[in-house]
């Protein structure tokens, strides 16, 4: 049976994720793979209810916390896993680096909590590879604006998304054999043609 992978695609809102997913989507799927797309918070029934609250309503950042990994478990059980044992390659918007990202480094969350968490919800499962789309906070805001309404995350300060930046190229640094930065300071066919070439071999 073909080998499944997860690869997860992280960054600030704004990085341009969701254009060059679907490219990243077409280089694999001309190569004969089954791929399946979701995004975090969602990917289920339940997961997209949680989804809306999370984007919608205040809430503390421990309850946000929760939320999150709530929405994963669930994610985890009835899409990823399955889908991956199959042979599929799963490619997901957002995975637990964005809850390292947002509610440790932009919030302030204990680190040592999501840790815990992260440890009972997913026993060690994780992606095989982490696409991380890295943008100066100002341009991924301008950006953002142009684009479509905003939600409450995407409404936080430009501090906010520096801290979030941080975190992200921190988990990075922390984790250089599974992340891939992409600069996406540059135009987007050219940051879509540098994907297009790492995803038509990588395995």
């Amino acid at each position: 049976m073909a080998k499944g992978r997860f690869i997860t695609f992280e960054g600030i809102d704004g990085a341009g994720k969701s254009t060059q997913v679907e490219v990243i989507h077409q280089t694999i799927v001309a190569r004969g793979i089954e791929v399946v797309r979701t995004r975090e918070p969602g990917g289920t029934p339940l997961s997209e209810k949680i989804r809306k609250l999370l984007l919608t309503q205040s809430m503390e950042p421990s309850t946000e916390t929760l939320l999150f990994f709530a929405s994963r478990a669930e994610h985890i059980a009835k899409v990823i896993k399955p889908s991956v044992e199959r042979g599929a390659w799963v490619l997901s918007d957002r995975f637990t680096d964005a809850t390292y990202a947002y509610q440790v480094g932009g919030r302030g969350f204990p680190a040592s909590k999501v840790e815990a968490l992260e440890a009972w919800t997913q026993e060690g499962f994780g992606p095989d590879l982490t696409v991380l789309f890295d943008i100066d906070p100002e341009v991924a805001a301008r950006r953002v604006a142009k684009a479509r309404n905003l939600d409450r995350f995407e409404k936080e300060s430009l501090d906010f998304f520096t801290r979030v930046r941080n975190a992200y190229l921190e988990r990075a640094r922390q984790n250089p054999d599974r992340f891939l930065i992409i600069d996406s300071m540059r135009d987007k066919e050219t940051v879509s043609d540098e994907l297009r070439r790492i995803f038509s071999t990588w395995d």
